[in-house]
């Protein structure tokens, strides 16, 4: 438990490290970055208070989906955002397309490592990955169409708030899912994965 524990927490911290090198890069992120960034920048708020905020709004929709939250999913609403702003706060912006493309590409890579600890701490769903469960147990409608449905509309109205859309953003597409595939059974513990999701 204490192992699976201290996992969670890690892989939580670097998952905001991560967003904040994707701030820092300022060549794309991930479509829910995407929108915290936007809203960000349309409310004058720190990237980390929006995380926090989307979280607590995105949970509110568990409620009539029967979702249950767990240890993750209420850790994941909390560090997330306090990591991401303190991580910005030390991070200072680049102006070289080099140092902000190696960024970029160890942004990725991070938040992959990150997702695969979050994961294989088996803790519960992130509140967006929760969501998508539930209306997929409640609709009968596939992970696939609803996933898509919910990343294509939080990244069109990111970018229409003014979030940042670029060339990180489709390589986060590309690369996201084999990098995870690759890095999950390093971090997969035996007692608590059977109902992990994916953090978003």
């Amino acid at each position: 438990m204490l192992r699976r524990l201290i996992q969670l927490y890690i892989g939580l911290a670097l998952y905001g490290v991560s967003t904040a090198m994707f701030v820092r890069a300022d060549l794309g992120a991930d479509p829910w970055n995407v929108f915290h960034l936007g809203v960000a920048s349309l409310l004058s708020m720190n990237i980390g208070l929006v995380i926090i905020a989307t979280g607590v709004l995105v949970l509110l929709f568990w409620i009539p989906l029967r979702q249950r939250p767990g240890l993750g999913t209420v850790s994941n609403v909390i560090v997330l955002g306090l990591t991401a702003d303190a991580t910005l706060a030390i991070l200072p912006p680049l102006e070289s397309l080099v140092a902000r493309s190696a960024l970029l590409a160890a942004a990725i890579v991070v938040n992959a490592l990150a997702t695969g600890m979050y994961i294989g701490a088996g803790f519960g769903a992130g509140p967006r990955d929760g969501l998508m469960t539930g209306l997929h147990a409640r609709t009968g409608w596939s992970v696939r169409v609803i996933r898509t449905t919910i990343e294509l509309s939080v990244l069109v109205i990111g970018v229409l708030l003014g979030g940042t859309f670029g060339v990180g953003t489709v390589l986060y597409a590309l690369a996201i899912g084999p990098l995870i595939q690759l890095c999950l059974p390093w971090f997969r513990q035996p007692s608590g994965t059977r109902n992990a999701a994916v953090i978003s």
